[in-house]
């Protein structure tokens, strides 16, 4: 059975926007665009879109490539400070003389709508109720709920270990009471651990990385990969596939998600969310009491 990200995305896009127009809400987004990489410009205006659909303004901050890591952070700070910010979005990656990590600190863990603050992360890794989670690991875990899948004491296989995505879904996984194997790059025989698993969840970017011979029969497959093959029957040239050998793994898979409209439509729905409850929690601190 497909996992159908696409589907239950568009449902959440749609209570969410329900629940904007009933409570009066008008929830921003800040948004961080560094450069002009096209993927990520890309990515951008994705997330501009659906925020349109749902009710959620953009604050555009566009930079230049060759900004200082002091001018960048100012911009962060000018964000924080705007009481009409609710979340604080920074368009990955940056340029390569920019501390990430650093910079993503910078954001107030309460608009923190992507999860990577420490803060936020370390409230994740204790399962100290944690309020912002990355969201594509947050999508993952709402897909797999949506289809019943019981995470408890399952055998779950995370390949990639990325401090957006690995790292955070095995902690995720983890408090969701699953017995979690994190594999990376550097694991020998990555097929000794994926025949094993009852759930296999891959985000390394590597077409066929997953193949057929590697899983077992009736094992859950998440794919959050996303690779670009050449394809002469499309008008691009191309065509977008995962980490995984769909067409030879789905015999064997009682679950698995399509790529692409299988986490990515959820990584997005999870973000419009996080702005919105952020919206709510600030709009409630802020109220008088």
């Amino acid at each position: 059975m497909l996992l159908n990200g696409k589907q239950l995305a568009q449902k959440i896009r749609s209570e969410l926007k329900n629940i904007v127009t009933k409570k009066n809400l008008n929830p921003g987004l800040g948004i961080i665009l560094v450069g002009e990489r096209v993927d990520s410009a890309t990515y951008v205006r994705m997330k501009k879109r659906a925020c349109d659909e749902v009710g959620i303004r953009n604050i555009d901050v566009m930079l230049p490539e060759t900004i200082t890591q002091d001018e960048l952070i100012s911009k962060v700070d000018e964000l924080n400070d705007n009481v009409l910010v609710d979340g604080i979005l920074i368009q990955l990656p940056l340029p390569k003389h920019i501390d990430e990590r650093e910079v993503l600190n910078r954001v107030l863990p309460e608009k923190d709508v992507d999860g990577f603050n420490a803060i936020n992360i370390g409230s994740l890794a204790l399962n100290d109720n944690p309020k912002l989670t990355p969201c594509t690991p947050t999508g993952v875990i709402r897909l797999l709920k949506e289809y019943d899948i019981d995470l408890e004491g399952k055998d779950a296989v995370m390949v990639g270990r990325s401090n957006i995505v690995g790292m955070p879904l095995a902690l995720m996984l983890k408090n969701e009471n699953a017995t979690v194997t994190l594999c990376h790059s550097r694991t020998k025989d990555l097929s000794m651990y994926t025949k094993q698993a009852d759930i296999i969840i891959s985000a390394c970017g590597k077409v066929n990385l997953i193949t057929a011979d590697m899983v077992k029969e009736g094992v859950i497959i998440v794919d959050i990969g996303i690779n670009s093959v050449p394809d002469a029957t499309r008008k691009r040239g191309y065509r977008l596939v995962g980490d995984v050998d769909f067409e030879n793994v789905k015999e064997k898979a009682s679950f698995i998600t399509p790529v692409p409209g299988g986490v990515g439509p959820m990584t997005i729905a999870m973000l419009l969310k996080h702005t919105i409850d952020s919206n709510l929690s600030l709009v409630n601190t802020n109220s008088p009491s």
